[in-house]
């Protein structure tokens, strides 16, 4: 593939602000969890499941440009994801239906975010 072609489908970001899940009760994280999982499973199926997981609340450090590392996350960050998916789509709005297919599961909205194509990766 040379660097001019660009793939038929994109990929896309699909994510959640941390503390977007705290509204659910203990005893409904088995069902939500579930519903999670059956989604995954779909888009697997489907054939457009990349990669996805929830990240841990806060437990970042930042690496400088010369390698200092201090504990984050970066103080000018509003918002800090607390799980991602990247799914790989022909088209926004596909990205979209499975971007509510998740906030249906997860019990909270998710942001979609194309991923620039990048060749080398």
């Amino acid at each position: 593939m040379t660097t001019d072609a660009k793939v038929a489908n994109q990929r896309y970001l699909i994510s959640f602000d941390d503390g977007s899940m705290d509204h659910i009760r203990e005893e409904d994280w088995p069902w939500v969890g579930e519903a999670a999982h059956k989604v995954l499973r779909e888009a697997k199926a489907a054939g457009v499941w990349i990669f996805g997981c929830g990240i841990e609340r806060q437990q970042s450090t930042i690496v400088a440009t010369d390698g200092t590392v201090t504990t984050g996350p970066v103080q000018e960050t509003k918002a800090v994801i607390g799980g991602f998916s990247i799914i790989e789509v022909s088209s926004r709005e596909d990205a979209h239906v499975w971007a509510a297919r998740i906030a249906a599961a997860c019990r909270c909205a998710q942001e979609v975010r194309e991923i620039m194509f990048d060749p080398e990766s």
